[in-house]
């Protein structure tokens, strides 16, 4: 009895020391594994169907549009060309602003533009048409405001200019008018589309321009653009964003008496040319517009003829 009772209490001592040296064991499910969100890139700009105009690429970035003045157009016919920054191995270059004969009756110049596309910065080649297409929502100014062009239209067989946004004297144009252009945002300098630049997308005009015939610039606006590219002042990195010659009256006319020196840098707000006269003078890029709405009819052009010297003789000391 005593050995069954010695036997009882060993078996009870092991089994308690069994189950003393026994751990529960407790699964606790791994934390979620930590997943970095990158930042989202930036926006890319619009891409035309076809990049067969996008003719110069750039990993960096183009420089703000340069403040100047637009020279007063030459002669009847002429249509302003805004300036623009070129890319060539040196680096951008500015192509200055000038009024052009247009290829033939009709046509209207969309300018170029440069859009963010796949990391990199694609210019988007200006063409002429007979609809103003998209131009990257850039406000080149005098009339090109970002969407259309307001400082001129066609009428019949002559183009008519809108005094209020284009410089020209009347003695030398003979056919204009004066459209109000109201100011209605602030205005700014960017030079491109997409990324950090102007976020803007075309309008269905602007796509239904995008499927017209076009031609492309012609042979005085390439040797306008060829000789800016042969003149080192006129790159960036040589004239920090501040190009000596920014417009000219004719192309390639790069000489001083037809070049137009950048402004400085915080201009006067803009002025109206129609009510400074035919010599009057505006900031070269001017707030988006809108312009006021246009009467059915198309208004009266103003056919004005120069002045004849007047002939009259002084007034006498003492006369009144």
């Amino acid at each position: 009895m005593n050995l069954a009772m010695n036997t009882s209490r060993c078996m009870a001592m092991a089994l308690a020391v069994a189950l003393a040296g026994c751990v529960a064991e407790v699964r606790v499910p791994a934390p979620a594994p930590v997943v970095a969100v990158p930042a989202p890139p930036p926006a890319e700009a619009y891409a035309p169907p076809s990049d067969a105009e996008a003719d110069m690429q750039a990993s960096e970035t183009p420089p703000p549009l340069p403040v100047y003045e637009q020279p007063a157009c030459p002669g009847d016919g002429y249509l302003w060309t805004p300036g623009y920054w070129a890319f060539a191995p040196g680096g951008y270059y500015w192509v200055p602003g000038t009024w052009v004969m247009p290829p033939r009756v009709g046509l209207l110049w969309t300018p170029g533009y440069w859009g963010f596309v796949g990391g990199v910065y694609m210019f988007h080649a200006g063409y002429w048409g007979p609809h103003i297409g998209f131009y990257g929502g850039i406000n080149y100014g005098f009339g090109y405001t970002g969407v259309g062009y307001v400082g001129g239209r066609w009428n019949g067989g002559a183009f008519v200019y809108n005094r209020a946004v284009t410089n020209v004297n009347v003695t030398v144009v003979h056919n204009t008018y004066n459209e109000t252009v109201v100011n209605n945002v602030v205005v700014n300098r960017v030079s491109y589309n997409g990324g950090t630049g102007i976020a803007a997308a075309p309008t269905a005009q602007e796509r239904m321009a995008a499927q017209e015939a076009h031609v492309p610039q012609t042979a005085v606006q390439q040797q306008h653009m060829q000789q800016a590219a042969r003149n080192p002042a006129l790159f960036a990195h040589a004239n920090g964003g501040r190009p000596p010659i920014t417009a000219t009256a004719r192309p390639a006319a790069f000489s001083s008496a037809t070049s137009h020196p950048m402004q400085p840098a915080n201009p006067a707000p803009a002025r109206n040319f129609a009510a400074q006269g035919p010599h009057g003078n505006q900031s070269p890029y001017q707030a988006k517009t809108q312009m006021q709405p246009r009467p059915q009819s198309h208004p009266q052009v103003a056919k004005t003829k120069a002045s004849k010297p007047s002939h009259k003789q002084p007034n006498k000391p003492g006369e009144r």
